[in-house]
């Protein structure tokens, strides 16, 4: 059985660098480790088009959700791709797998109202893999690639902001900056998986891109 992983942001004072160095969203919560059967299973949907796999990754994303305690009325919003890339592979792999989720909180009468909106963030520019980059290479990708729709549908917002996998953390910071930009009242995200290199690597990581502490869920 995976552990959950979540991610705070610490309450207590802190210095103005490190308020600087805090990611734009509340809290980033995923299932388990992107490794072994999970890291197999999210391949099988996002490489090789297996679609039922989605099911079973939504089972999981349902798990993470859960975990954040979320109340209210919440919008839903997948990481988009671009439309060349999602023709590519047929579907948004984030998206299928979130739908299955919200199925599940459905039938468990989760206390949050979430409302999926997959239409209110676009990824309006492709941009190149993520993989030997470096922390500033991969901001500078990034950097403009998402653009919201209907800022009037965002303004004071709470959103849940899902993905499959939490890599960096660079893709969905610059998801949650231009959320927030747009009025967003908070930002929460939640991945099926999340790698566990940016641990090895906070040393040389400049202070946007400090990673937040990760404790296991109990």
């Amino acid at each position: 059985m995976m552990t959950p992983y979540l991610a705070p942001v610490d309450e207590a004072p802190v210095c103005g660098l490190c308020r600087r160095a805090r990611p734009p969203f509340v809290k980033a919560v995923a299932y388990g480790s992107y490794e072994g059967a999970l890291r197999d299973l999210i391949h099988l949907l996002k490489y090789e088009r297996v679609h039922p796999a989605a099911k079973a990754l939504g089972g999981l994303l349902t798990s993470a959700i859960h975990r954040l305690h979320l109340g209210a009325s919440i919008l839903v919003i997948p990481v988009p791709l671009h439309a060349k890339k999602q023709r590519q592979r047929g579907c948004n792999q984030s998206e299928l797998i979130l739908r299955m989720a919200l199925k599940n909180l459905k039938k468990m009468e989760a206390s949050a109202d979430f409302q999926l909106r997959a239409d209110l963030l676009v990824r309006s520019r492709e941009t190149r893999s993520q993989i030997g980059l470096s922390s500033h290479q991969r901001r500078e990708n990034m950097r403009g690639a998402f653009v919201v729709r209907k800022s009037e549908a965002i303004r004071g917002r709470e959103i849940l902001l899902v993905d499959d996998v939490f890599t960096t953390g660079t893709t969905v910071s610059e998801c949650c900056r231009v959320l927030r930009r747009a009025g967003a009242s908070k930002v929460y995200v939640a991945t099926v998986a999340r790698t566990l290199k940016f641990e090895a690597q906070a040393a040389s990581l400049e202070p946007e891109q400090v990673p937040l502490r990760m404790a296991a869920a109990g």
